[in-house]
């Protein structure tokens, strides 16, 4: 059986004539030969809504008794029995009396629909579920009967009702819409005209949206891709890098000059999972776009600006805001034509803005060192015995070739060469194999270029021979550790993947506690110990400190919620005062940290310093997004 068609007739507030416009189009309908019934329509004692059910059929309403008293409620079961062409249900969002067939009335509307009927009904923008709470701020009347967006949303048809708030004051000061001895109380508290203009507001930018959602399923129904500018949507380009906050708050004062203009970041991330930026600035790029009223989107694609130029049609996206490269002249010629170059040549009828900020022409972005000191992902081990294959392995086969000169000649002996540092990179990575070419370049020349036993080359091909050596060694061993690197970010990814399903089916599970999730933390990653504190409202009474307990062990505006492992012994430890050798200003030393540091305020993050593992930078760069959106939260590790 098909479905019959809903059609919804949205206000921002009672009197606006919903009602009357349903009736009207029963009306109209029927005049056109289609069999209408009322289903039910409240008229409120409004005389011209009254009038307008004269010429219709009216079904009865079934009689409930509920605590003493019979109350009328839509007849769902007589409807449908009476199989009309088209129901007129008003007010979608009551509740009905307990006892009838479904708790809510949008509820009996879907078995209508079900059994092929088609109807039309009514409803105020304050009862929409999504829209209840800024509703309840902007008028302080909290809506108790609400509607999901999704119900409204998946109707085929809807239509606003709007009207100026002075013209629904003075509807409602002429009586039309309330008895008299209630219109003086609603006009100075419910219709007052800044809380009719804000409820209009709200149904206008509402509606917009479904607009915008019809128009977008048509231009993809037709293939539609170069934008219509019926709307301006900003899309802020973000990288990761710390350029994002200049640019979200440039794209953010572009939208604002528009009435109604959406503001949207994307960041571009690689098909292999890998992080393309830094994870804690995306963390904080990520809260000032919600703080600035944006909705944040990431994308996947190795052509970063294909991948954007596609985003932004498929948003039907007016203007994209991309930052100046940070990369120097050299660095462009060398690397080919740059992404803004690109995202410019691609979008077409996109404009495209370059946003100058502080870092742009700075020298490329080199990965940063790893949490032991090092410069790259391999192990200390590993890089010192990359350097003693090479002192074994470079003389060794330095003196086998000496002992056969004559049998093989310079291209023989370049070749073996760069297996001995090739495999000196696969060890070591690049320093012992820089090492090694640099070696093995001195060797070449001393041994077995004319004139021998000198550093001079008087030959121009062994001087070729021996430059490009040396040239594809190094390019050999900066590609195994750029393999190196990869795979330990492949496995990071990997093993925080891992993690959040863990937590995930933890709850699913039911372990729903804090203790537990920091339990699957420390396994996860290997930890000692996790703490998770709250600081306390200043009403409670505490002096605001970034510290758990006081110097003196009274209790300060932190309290510890759950701790796990090392933490459940010293997370509520005062630290102890200390003064700092390296400058006059107060320190503290915090146990177990090995260092001092200055206390700051609280803020997005707060980690005390400590001789930081891989696995604690991946925990902070996991946990900080959580506790940047709530200030009243901290995460101590062990």
């Amino acid at each position: 059986m098909k479905r019959g068609s809903l059609k919804v007739y949205l206000g921002m507030a009672p009197g606006v004539g919903k009602t009357y416009a349903m009736l009207d189009e029963g009306h109209r309908r029927r005049d056109r030969g289609t069999d209408v019934v009322a289903g039910l329509v409240e008229t409120h004692a409004r005389a011209h809504t009254a009038e307008l059910l004269d010429g219709l059929e009216v079904l009865p309403r079934r009689r409930i008794e509920y605590r003493g008293a019979v109350l009328a409620e839509l007849d769902v079961d007589a409807v449908i029995r009476r199989r009309p062409s088209l129901a007129l249900v008003d007010e979608l969002a009551h509740t009905n009396v307990p006892g009838s067939r479904n708790q809510k009335r949008w509820q009996d509307v879907e078995d209508i629909l079900a059994a092929g009927i088609d109807v039309v009904s009514t409803l105020n923008i304050q009862h929409l579920e999504s829209l209840n709470d800024v509703v309840a701020r902007i008028t302080g009347t909290t809506q108790r009967e609400t509607v999901p967006d999704e119900v409204v949303r998946r109707a085929d048809t809807i239509e606003i009702v709007d009207i100026s708030p002075e013209a629904l004051r003075r509807r409602m000061a002429h009586g039309n819409i309330y008895p008299a001895e209630r219109v003086d109380a609603a006009l100075a508290n419910y219709f007052r005209p800044g809380n009719l203009t804000a409820l209009r507001e709200l149904a206008l930018l509402w509606m917009a949206e479904r607009v915008d959602e019809v128009l977008q399923r048509y231009r993809d129904r037709h293939g539609i891709s170069e934008p219509w500018e019926a709307r301006e949507r900003i899309v802020a380009v973000l990288t990761g890098g710390p350029e994002g906050a200049t640019l979200l708050r440039r794209a953010a004062r572009i939208a604002g000059r528009s009435v109604g203009a959406d503001l949207l970041a994307v960041h571009v991330v690689r098909s292999d999972g890998l992080p393309g930026g830094d994870p804690a600035a995306l963390a904080e790029q990520r809260l000032l776009v919600e703080s600035l009223g944006g909705s944040w989107h990431q994308v996947v694609g190795d052509d970063v600006a294909t991948a954007l130029v596609d985003f932004a049609r498929a948003q039907n996206a007016t203007q994209l805001v991309l930052g100046v490269t940070r990369h120097r002249r050299l660095a462009a010629v060398l690397g080919g034509e740059s992404i803004e170059a690109r995202v410019t040549r691609l979008s077409e009828h996109i404009d495209v803005h370059l946003v100058t900020h502080d870092r742009a022409g700075d020298r490329p972005h080199w990965p940063a060192p790893a949490p032991d000191g090092l410069a790259g992902p391999l192990s200390r081990a590993r890089r010192w015995q990359g350097f003693a294959l090479a002192a074994l392995v470079l003389p060794l086969l330095t003196w086998l070739l000496h002992e056969t000169i004559g049998e093989l000649n310079l291209a023989g002996d370049v070749l073996l060469y760069l297996v001995a540092v090739t495999a000196v990179a696969v060890v070591g990575g690049v320093w012992p194999a820089l090492f090694a070419s640099v070696a093995a370049g001195l060797l070449l020349t001393y041994y077995f270029t004319e004139p021998r036993y000198t550093l001079l080359i008087t030959s121009a091909e062994n001087a070729i021979a021996v430059v490009v050596f040396v040239v594809v060694a190094v390019l050999v061993a900066g590609l195994v550790e750029r393999v190196a690197r990869r795979s330990l970010q492949a496995a990071r990814a990997g093993a925080e993947a891992a993690m959040l399903s863990g937590l995930a089916g933890t709850v699913l599970r039911g372990e729903t506690s804090v203790a537990a999730i920091l339990v699957r933390a420390c396994e996860a990653f290997g930890l000692a110990g996790l703490a998770l504190q709250e600081r306390a409202s200043a009403d409670d009474g505490f002096e605001p400190s970034p510290w758990p307990v006081s110097s003196q062990g009274r209790p300060t505006a932190w309290s510890t919620w759950a701790t796990t492992g090392a933490c459940s012994s010293t997370a509520n430890r005062p630290p102890t005062p200390t003064g700092c050798s390296r400058c006059s200003r107060p320190r503290r030393w915090w146990p177990g940290s090995g260092s001092c540091w200055r206390p700051t305020p609280p803020g997005p993050s707060r980690w005390p310093p400590s001789t930081a593992s891989g696995r604690r930078s991946s925990v902070r760069t996991a946990v900080d997004s959580a506790l940047a959106s709530s200030p009243s939260s901290a995460l101590i590790l062990r």
